[in-house]
């Protein structure tokens, strides 16, 4: 075991949020497992560590399964923050079996291949004039005029929601995901509680009104579920469309801006893309794992477990840096180069095990469709200004891409 005296992790200081991957490094070097006080966690940094503990079963997103808050030496979260407990502790992300299994078995029908590939043209449609609407007004920010409405509508769309109300979804996601930040002010979780309480409240609504009058939608398939007896409570239906709505774009949303924020820095990779367009495939994945827009993900150990002869006890925390992860030499050949043509690429960014990303397919399939008619018509689509990355280290983006047609 290490600890972290002299290394440069610190997930609140700018400078390391602007670039963490060094401190990786050094991390990586020094072991395989670093207990980091200021949090109160359990650091791994390692892709094969990281790969295998995805799949560990003595790790939960939760403990409250099996343990009261009490036996498992952890405090109740704040009484004033309990909507937003409330909002996400009943997602499946932060469940485990057998309700976790229950959910997922219900929500994955929507999310099968055939029905991921059935949405490929209303993506690509989308994207194209997305994209056209930004050529015409000769730029503009990438994140705003398509990174963002791209997987928010394509969501929204598959939810059942309504375009009048898609405006509201964005600011209520950004403010519930401020919570996943490392000891987040009570200013965030002040936020985090409202977006909760009112999204909410709109989704319950919105439940009621396909109760009334169902569609071909999501929520009205969870409602059917449900009055076939498959027991998913009103709760279990509002966290489900929470969580798919933030997942659902979130990442997306990131990976679409660090992406041309890399190849921006790289011209000679993005000359190579715009001169074969057949390297999208690899060049999305290859993007996913160069900035990673999800750094971390955490697991509580609900059964003491051994690290490279270090114990982790039980109601320990867990924290496993896919960003580190997916720039391990021992898995990846010159992981701090962008390389477009990686034929082996198993990064980590949609996670592993019982809680892989359900959205992965279509994540993909967004981040293909935006990628290509970006390559097909702004082929001189250029920087316009240095962009500002978001202060949360969690969740890694850009607070905007401001782009000119060259």
């Amino acid at each position: 075991m290490a600890g972290l005296t002299d290394l440069a992790f610190d997930p609140w200081d700018p400078a390391f949020v602007a670039d963490p991957y060094p401190a990786y490094a050094q991390m990586r070097a020094r072991g395989r497992v670093i207990r980091y006080e200021p949090t109160d966690q359990w650091l791994v940094p390692h892709h094969a560590d990281v790969s295998a503990l995805l799949r560990d079963r003595r790790l939960g997103r939760t403990y409250r399964h099996r343990f009261s808050h009490e036996e498992f030496g952890r405090s109740a979260p704040p009484p004033e923050h309990e909507p937003f407990h409330t909002l996400n502790d009943h997602g499946m992300l932060d469940l485990e079996p057998p309700d976790h299994t229950r959910i997922r078995r219900l929500v994955s029908k929507a999310f099968t291949p055939r029905t991921v590939e059935r949405l490929k043209p209303y993506v690509r449609r989308l994207a194209d004039d997305l994209v056209a609407g930004l050529v015409r007004e000769g730029g503009g920010d990438l994140l705003t005029d398509v990174a963002e409405p791209l997987p928010v509508a394509v969501i929204a769309e598959m939810l059942g929601i309504p375009e009048a109300d898609r405006a509201q979804l964005r600011p209520w996601s950004a403010a519930i995901c401020g919570m996943y930040e490392l000891n987040p002010p009570g200013e965030t979780a002040a936020r985090a509680v409202r977006a909760s309480v009112e999204f909410s409240d709109y989704l319950r609504e919105l439940i009621a009104a396909r109760r009334d009058r169902p569609g071909e939608d999501l929520v009205s398939g969870l409602i059917a579920a449900h009055d076939e007896g498959d027991r998913l409570t009103e709760q279990e239906m509002i966290s489900t469309a929470v969580l798919l709505l933030n997942a659902g774009h979130e990442a997306t949303v990131n990976a679409t801006v660090n992406g041309w924020w890399a190849l921006f820095r790289d011209p000679g990779r993005l000359a190579d893309l715009r001169a074969d367009h057949r390297l999208v495939p690899a060049a999305v994945e290859e993007l996913l794992r160069y900035d990673t827009p999800l750094q971390l993900f955490e697991r509580w150990v609900l059964d003491d477990i051994e690290i490279d002869g270090t114990t982790i006890p039980r109601g320990s925390e867990i924290a496993l840096l896919f960003g580190s992860a997916n720039h391990d030499p021992a898995v990846f050949a010159d992981p701090g180069r962008l390389d477009l043509t990686r034929a082996d690429n198993p990064h980590v960014s949609f996670s592993a095990g019982i809680h892989y990303c359900i959205g992965a397919p279509l994540a993909r399939i967004e981040l293909a469709a935006s990628l290509s008619a970006l390559l097909r018509q702004a082929p001189t689509l250029a920087l316009a200004a240095e962009p500002e990355r978001k202060p949360g280290f969690v969740i890694r983006g850009l607070r905007g891409l401001s782009v000119e047609i060259g």
